[in-house]
């Protein structure tokens, strides 16, 4: 299994910079960023930074999306990146939330989401395509590697996921959603002709390593609200008896608003709605032989990498003891003489 962290671009970019370093000392694969260009700071900037100062890490968006830039310049910072730091981005896709909602904008449909897979995905690995009636290809780019993971929670998004992407993206830790959103994008990639093997699954979630469950939850109850706004769309298309789990869809019956202001921050008021079961089940809480034992569950599910998110005040801890406990414990084990 490998492992991610999920940061925010807050000022100042070097906090970003700093931390992004520290994963790669812990032994972290990758490096995602929310994109929220109103709410933060330009993440493609500060990828730059990291692959300027980190050796083999990976860095991508958690999850950019095809309403609030052009696919071709998306495409083509990734494919600049690649020529400069060699191969070392991946691009997390979503149909839009916070950024296009702050700007009073609305989540793409699965159709455009799709277009821009296509595009994005073709000109960051050097190949041409068709882009408004004309075929385009950067004659710059040579040799460029890009793969578009899908972040999905509907039944069409999902869907979606099997179908085109090269990785499936599901923010939350629940063992048993997680089994069912599985099942479902490989039956995709299945009945698209594909290997449904080949597609690589992401569970992203908050990661907090402490023993006091109160202060934990507090601190990760914002994840809840965040999953909410795409449940409530979910909820509001097909209602609380479709094919969704009802143990993602029932939990936001009382949501009554939610305020971007405090996306993604721990202490968030508008989240107090999310119950304590659900903090627990969709982050990773608890002690390193906690997180080991959920972490196999997943691992179990064929999910190839747990993504953490650290918007909590215990940033620094939660990465040494990852990088000291539960990375090698999900590792595999070589022996030096057999």
């Amino acid at each position: 299994m490998e492992f991610g962290a999920v940061l925010q671009t807050n000022p100042p970019a070097s906090r970003t910079i700093q931390l992004a370093k520290l994963a790669e000392v812990h032994g972290f694969s990758h490096v995602w960023t929310f994109d929220s260009h109103i709410l933060w700071q330009e993440p493609y900037v500060i990828y730059s930074q990291i692959l300027a100062q980190t050796q083999r890490i990976k860095v991508g968006p958690f999850v950019t999306n095809p309403a609030t830039r052009d696919w071709t310049v998306t495409a083509s910072v990734f494919a600049t990146l690649n020529e400069m730091f060699g191969n070392r981005t991946v691009c997390g896709i979503g149909r839009g939330d916070s950024a296009v909602r702050v700007t009073n904008g609305k989540p793409t449909t699965i159709a455009q989401l799709r277009e821009a897979i296509q595009v994005i995905r073709e000109l960051g690995n050097s190949r041409a395509v068709d882009y408004h009636g004309s075929t385009i290809q950067f004659p710059w780019s040579r040799g460029s590697e890009l793969e578009v993971w899908v972040a999905a929670y509907g039944p069409m998004a999902l869907k979606l996921a099997g179908e085109v992407g090269d990785g499936f993206i599901l923010q939350l830790a629940d063992i048993d959603i997680a089994s069912w959103m599985i099942q479902t994008v490989r039956r995709a990639a299945e009945d698209a002709g594909r290997d449904p093997d080949a597609v690589k699954f992401c569970v992203a979630a908050p990661m907090y390593i402490g023993d006091d469950w109160e202060h934990m939850r507090d601190q990760c109850r914002w994840f809840g609200g965040m999953v909410g706004n795409h449940v409530a769309d979910i909820v509001a298309k097909y209602g609380t008896a479709g094919e969704v789990p009802t143990a993602l869809t029932e939990y936001i019956a009382g949501r009554e608003s939610y305020d971007y202001n405090e996306h993604g921050r721990a202490g968030n008021v508008h989240t107090q709605f999310v119950p304590d079961e659900i903090v627990e089940r969709f982050c990773v809480l608890g002690s390193a032989s906690e997180h080991i034992e959920k972490l196999e569950q997943l691992k179990a599910l064929g999910v190839d990498q747990f993504a953490g998110y650290l918007q909590h005040d215990n940033k620094e801890e939660t990465l040494r003891v990852y990088g000291e406990t539960v990375i090698p414990a999900l590792s595999e084990h070589i022996t030096a003489k057999a």
